[in-house]
């Protein structure tokens, strides 16, 4: 039992580490738009069916929000990036 928890706990530590790299990498490559840009990516496997990599990049934006105070997050545009990924997938 405490094997099965320690490999848990490490898997999702490894998890954290992902979404902490893919965060730090979009903003360093866009620092305002980095959020926008995880939730693209999110709305898009969310379109494709792609369960996994929507919370993936779900997370990454919400590590991006955490990280990087010049990220901008307006619910308006994350709507419209929504909405733009499911009219494409129609």
């Amino acid at each position: 039992m405490i094997g099965f928890l320690r490999q848990w706990i490490e898997r999702r530590r490894e998890l954290r580490r992902c979404w902490q790299e893919d965060a730090k990498r979009l903003a360093a490559t866009d620092p305002v738009g980095a959020y926008y840009e995880a939730q693209r990516r999110a709305a898009l496997s969310r379109a494709q069916g792609n369960a996994g990599e929507c919370l993936h990049w779900a997370k990454v934006a919400s590590e991006v929000a955490r990280i990087d105070l010049r990220a901008e997050m307006h619910f308006e545009v994350v709507k419209a990036i929504a909405d733009q990924e499911s009219a494409g997938r129609r």
